[in-house]
């Protein structure tokens, strides 16, 4: 049933989805639109705040990029790469690979959210190269792991609030993770969604007829081949000492961060990545020949990120994801609250793309409506945290990376992206409303 429901979400999708760099065009139009009309800002007033803000993700995009490369560098070292195809000789079966990718990204994603956006495409690669599956829905089944990891132990949202000195704090205090991350209602969450969101891709595995297979040998990485030490430069370039004695102190470093209580954040996950591949390529040279073919992906990135940007600062400035938010709380109630936190925080998701900056606009409206309506405080966050990564499903923003890695394109997964939206939407409400 679901296979025949995901068919005709495919087709629309591969028809009507424009690349993601169209979208972002359009939804910046729309977004300056809406500005102007909805919030009453004059047209120069807005392009200010548009332009002003464009620049606002660079760190941040190039902490994505880094992700992409890093990762990808990582994977092409003969020891990750062997590891890879092991495990992926594990599934004998179609429907082996679909579960076990979505496994993979969850578990990975819910640990830190730039660790599973990464590994979860690089298991599809390498799962692609051993079962013939459909490699459309098989990186979608990658990257819809990353729907939990708001819930997890990266979630940008819970971690705020617990933090002493966080700027909501005069509202609601400091808000331990055992009444958001490790509440009964969060854990019974990402439960179910252990359990349905595998199921769910593996009952669209689509027939034979319709699947879109992979040639294994263009996944293939490209190989440098040993060149002679004839200049003293090429025995530079070719040392295995040099590259060992940097990653080795590389790695030295982590280990005294995470030995004095350090924890996961994308810095580190790129940190680690870049050290790990630095160290097994052994070679300076080597490395740098999978950083060329890493970059060729990463051009989505470099161009999108700072329209989102823009994007971003027109919805917070403008008052525009102000006046979403303030909408639905206007009748919501006290049962309902969360559930509706939820749904808004998911449509300001599309235009706003980023948990801590989503939580700064919304954490003044929901939080002073949940301690007036006697809601849940803790429930109407995670609300919020939740309906920002359900919209990941289908924002193109977050796929960015795995796609790159995988060498699709949007419209090639965002099909069965969308059924899984649906399916789990249904199931966040209800827990969230009833649990």
């Amino acid at each position: 049933m679901l296979n025949a429901a995901a068919k005709p979400l495919v087709k629309l999708v591969d028809r009507y989805l424009p690349d993601p760099f169209i979208f972002v065009l359009l939804l910046s139009i729309v977004v300056f639109a809406a500005a102007v009309i909805v919030e009453q800002h004059a047209p120069l007033q807005v392009l200010q705040i548009w332009g002003d803000g464009f620049w606002g993700l660079l760190s941040f995009s190039m902490q994505m990029l880094l992700v992409l490369v890093t990762g990808f560098m990582l994977a092409s070292t003969p020891l990750v790469t062997g590891v890879l195809n092991r495990l992926a000789r594990l599934a004998k079966t179609a429907g082996q690979a679909i579960i076990m990718v979505t496994v993979v990204s969850l578990i990975a994603s819910w640990l830190n959210w730039g660790f599973g956006l990464v590994v979860g495409a690089l298991f599809a690669k390498a799962l692609a190269h051993n079962v013939k599956v459909d490699y459309r829905l098989l990186v979608a089944s990658a990257y819809s792991g990353f729907i939990v990891w708001h819930g997890g132990l990266a979630g940008s949202v819970p971690l705020i609030i617990a933090t002493p000195g966080h700027f909501t704090e005069s509202v609601i205090g400091v808000i331990s993770t055992s009444n958001t991350i490790f509440a009964g209602f969060n854990l019974l969450l990402l439960a179910i969604l252990f359990v349905a969101i595998p199921l769910v891709n593996y009952l669209m595995l689509p027939k034979a007829a319709d699947s879109v297979y992979v040639d294994p040998a263009k996944l293939q990485q490209d190989i440098l081949p040993d060149s002679k030490n004839t200049r003293p430069a090429d025995r530079l370039e070719n040392s295995m000492l040099l590259g060992v004695l940097v990653g080795v102190a590389g790695i030295g470093y982590l280990i005294q961060y995470f030995a004095a209580g350090g924890g996961l954040n994308l810095n580190i996950v790129n940190y680690l990545f870049l050290f790990l591949a630095i160290l097994l390529h052994g070679s300076p040279r080597r490395l740098l020949h999978s950083l060329q073919q890493a970059i060729q992906g990463g051009a989505g990135i470099i161009i999108q990120f700072p329209f989102y940007a823009g994007i971003m600062a027109m919805m917070v400035q403008s008052g525009l994801a102000q006046s979403m938010s303030q909408w639905f709380v206007s009748f919501a109630t006290a049962e309902t609250l969360a559930f509706w936190s939820f749904i808004s925080a998911g449509i300001v998701n599309i235009f706003v793309p980023s948990g801590g900056g989503q939580w700064a606009v919304q954490a003044p409206i929901m939080l002073p409506a949940a301690i007036e309506l006697g809601a849940d405080v803790s429930r109407v966050a995670m609300a919020v945290a939740w309906g920002d990564a359900w919209t990941n499903l289908i924002q193109p923003f977050w796929a960015l990376p795995v796609l790159a890695i995988a060498g699709l394109k949007a419209k090639d997964i965002m099909g069965f992206c969308l059924l899984q939206l649906i399916i789990s939407g249904v199931i966040i409400s209800l827990v969230l409303s009833f649990a």
